[in-house]
């Protein structure tokens, strides 16, 4: 399991500091045949994601993705299901 996080950077020009934005996260979850993509500012907690594969999808654990949980068929199939575009994935080569 592979997860990779980024937090959206601001930069006040004021005085040149950096702000990480907390609301706009982005992470990553691979099997090693495909990546699942989390993005927290579009996730409209809408909970398609637990209901339709509950194994994979823990948003009380930490990582919340357990990506090994379940089949990629599943996994492609529920992401797919994500009514704000929160959850997408890419296929691995």
């Amino acid at each position: 399991m592979s997860g990779v996080e980024t937090i959206k950077k601001q930069y006040c020009n004021q005085h040149n500091t950096i702000i990480m934005d907390s609301k706009d996260i982005k992470k990553e979850y691979t099997n090693g045949e495909v990546t699942v993509v989390w993005q927290s500012a579009k996730c409209i907690h809408s909970g398609n994601c637990v209901r339709n594969n509950p194994e994979v999808f823990q948003p009380r654990e930490k990582p919340w993705i357990k990506i090994d949980a379940s089949s990629t068929e599943k996994i492609i199939d529920t992401v797919n299901k994500c009514p704000s575009g929160a959850l997408t994935y890419y296929k691995n080569k």
